[in-house]
Parts: C-alpha cells; sequence; structure tokens
C-alpha cells in the first residue's frame, strides 16, 4: 500500500501571515480534485474549537501544537492527507510530533514556509502586527516572541518570491516524489 493510500501529515510552519493557510487550500483544492482525501487543520479553527482556554505560554503553544499533531496523525492514519497550517514556533514541539507519527508509522513532512517578517508585518492578514505595533499585544511570534525556523525541513517555500500557484505546485512535487500524491 502506497503512502497516499495510508495519507500523511503536511505541517506547515512558518511566521503569522507568511501564506501557510493560503498555501494549504490551493493544495487541498489541487489534491481533492486528483481524488485524494484531504483535510486541512487551520490553527485559528483549532484554536477555537479543539484548544480553546489555552493561551500563548511556551508550554500553552507546546501543548497546542500536540493537540493538533494527534489529530493529524489520527486522520493520516486513516487514509486522509492532513494539512496542518499552523505557527508552532518551537523546534522540540514540532519534533514531538514528528516522534509521535514515526513511532505510529505515519509520514509526516514539515514544510517551512518561509517569509521574512518584514513581508508578513506588510501583509498582516489578521492586523497582529499593526496591533503589536500599537503596544496593544505583546508575544507575536517572530517579533516579540521566539520563532524557531526549521533547520532541515523537507521542503523550504519562500512565498514572497513565487505565486501561491508556483508554491503548490514545489509542495505537490514534494508529495508526489514520497508517495504520497
Amino acid at each position: 500500500m502506497s503512502a497516499a493510500e495510508h495519507g500523511a501529515t503536511v505541517w506547515l510552519t512558518g511566521l503569522p501571515s507568511a501564506g501557510k493557510t493560503t498555501l494549504a487550500l490551493a493544495l487541498a483544492d489541487r489534491l481533492r480534485s486528483e481524488g485524494h482525501r484531504v483535510e486541512v487543520l487551520d490553527g485559528d479553527e483549532i484554536r477555537e474549537f479543539l484548544s480553546a482556554g489555552l493561551g500563548f505560554s511556551r508550554e500553552d503553544r507546546h501543548t497546542n501544537v500536540r493537540r493538533i499533531g494527534f489529530v493529524a496523525e489520527l486522520l493520516a492514519s486513516h487514509g486522509v492527507t492532513t494539512l496542518v497550517p499552523v505557527i508552532a514556533p518551537y523546534a522540540d514541539s514540532r519534533e514531538a510530533v514528528r516522534k509521535h507519527h514515526r513511532a505510529a508509522g505515519t509520514t509526516y513532512l514539515e514544510v517551512h514556509v518561509a517569509t521574512p517578517v518584514e513581508v508578513c508585518s506588510v501583509r498582516d492578514v489578521k492586523g497582529l502586527y499593526a496591533r503589536q505595533a500599537a503596544g496593544e499585544i505583546s508575544g507575536l511570534t517572530g517579533v516579540d516572541d521566539p520563532y524557531e525556523a526549521p533547520e532541515e525541513p523537507d521542503l523550504r517555500i519562500e512565498s514572497h518570491t513565487q505565486s501561491v500557484q508556483e508554491s503548490a505546485a514545489a509542495l505537490h512535487a514534494l508529495l508526489t516524489e514520497r508517495g504520497v500524491a
């Protein structure tokens, strides 16, 4: 049985407004059109429905990432290609998810959506950078809270230098190479 029949988790990590969700949705459309079973675990939706009550301390962020990783592995182990566009700022949290997948024998791919903070702050999809600059919030990942970029992701996408479709095509090529698509 191929990885595509088993499903997989594709974890897209990057700064707020890096383009993770946009890329995940574009890839999901393509994979669905090819007949794959696909779910997108959006970080904002997870925060509302699965991790309500968690804050943004390091411990709470770690708990949030592990919860998402658990659900992603569960879906992937049942044949779903699970796209996970979440910030997941800490390397040890992402490594815990990777180990969970490895122990279960489930394919896990890490993709770094490597958009510079200067570009993210201009995009500012949710107005977070403006609110942080105005002193209304603190703990914004990549600004006044750390983001530990993956050292060796399966793929690094510089979304600020290519279109969404080009980024999705690069990611699709990786999935094809790894037998996931």
